[in-house]
């Protein structure tokens, strides 16, 4: 029937398929890699569909992996997007937040991946292997940006839901990471796992949520944050605290919208609502449905539609704020006689270096 199908098991590592045709599929560690469990590799996916022709959730992923689409080659901008899909992290919903985004964003000359990365129902830690996922996704795309025709400073990774809390911590812990796996036996040691911007769609809880304070590198990439409001408020909360915590650290680029109304994919809505919006369907004609071409904007602004090998905004504002003062959080009114905020004098001093 032409429907894509997992591959069987053997006696070698299971060989993930391609779930949109024409797929470079390759898994992400070496088969004696520490980060796997040795008695699970050789275990299938099992893929799941919500419509025909179409994968639509994928479990039990043991031998994590990416998937690679080049963009339309008349239009090469060198960029590439690295997809992590949400699903609670007990499922990878694959299909509206993978496979729909490898043809819509193949039409800008951007190139996509779609990342399998380990679930919490299969017996993973998100926090530690889903982002050793997401960062080694990082490492190997940027390896292969010669093969693939690549600009290698234009690698960056979108996140949607559980996938959005994967995205958020990369752009936290790649350092640390590299460090970890700067070995001699690891032929990536020397390719930086750091993402050139970040996409948080709808996120999960970030790093900073419930009143933590990672550290946030200096050379924090620019970040594009979405959600819906009202019809997805706890996951709008989570967002408004990543933005915020940037915000007030002063990371140049920071973009978030926050629309009025929409619902979190796979909520149930009321009779007269139109269905919740995941990924990139514009359904009900809301303005949510319209957030890829915000994006679209904001990643234009930054250069990344741009020619291969011509420096982007992004990391000309980067650079230039590496030593940037940590902004301050707090407002408070100014004391009787001090002089009206106006050209020249800011409403709120800035804090002091940390």
């Amino acid at each position: 029937m032409g429907v894509p199908a997992p591959g069987p098991r053997t006696d070698l590592p299971y060989a993930p398929q391609p779930i949109v045709p024409g797929g470079v599929v390759i898994p992400l560690y070496p088969p004696d890699s520490p980060y796997l469990k040795q008695e699970k590799i050789r275990e299938p996916e099992e893929y799941h569909f919500y419509e025909p022709g179409r994968v639509g959730y994928i479990v039990h992923i043991h031998n994590p992996s990416i998937e690679f689409h080049a963009g339309n080659g008349q239009l090469n901008t060198g960029a590439v997007i690295i997809l992590a899909a949400g699903g609670a992290h007990r499922t990878l919903n694959v299909g509206g937040e993978g496979a729909d985004e490898v043809a819509y964003f193949y039409n800008y000359g951007i190139s996509t991946v779609i990342l399998r990365n380990r679930l919490r129902s299969d017996g993973y830690e998100p926090k530690v292997d889903g982002v050793n996922d997401a960062l080694q996704a990082i490492k190997l795309v940027r390896a292969h940006a010669k093969d693939w025709n690549l600009d290698p400073r234009k690698v960056g990774i979108m996140g949607f839901s559980a996938g959005a809390e994967l995205a958020a911590a990369a752009t936290l812990q790649w350092a640390e990471f590299d460090a970890k796996n700067d070995i001699a036996t690891n032929p990536l040691a020397k390719v930086p796992s750091r993402p050139d911007f970040a996409g948080i769609i709808y996120p999960g809880p970030s790093p900073f949520a419930r009143g933590a304070t990672p550290t946030i590198p200096r050379d924090m990439p620019p970040a594009f944050i979405t959600c819906s409001g009202w019809g997805d408020w706890i996951h709008a909360v989570w967002a408004n605290e990543y933005f915020t915590a940037l915000l007030n650290d002063g990371v140049p680029n920071v973009e978030m919208h926050i629309f009025a109304r929409g619902h979190h994919p796979g909520d149930k809505v009321g009779p007269d609502e139109p269905p919740a919006s995941g990924g990139i369907s514009d359904r009900g004609f809301i303005a949510y449905g319209k957030w890829q071409e915000r994006f679209l904007d904001w990643f234009r602004d930054l250069g990344f539609l741009g020619k291969p090998g011509v420096e982007t905004q992004a990391a000309i504002d980067v650079a230039a704020n590496l030593n940037r003062v940590k902004k301050s959080a707090v407002w408070s009114p100014p004391k009787a006689g001090a002089p009206t905020p106006g050209p020249g004098v800011p409403a709120v001093p800035p804090a002091k270096a940390p």
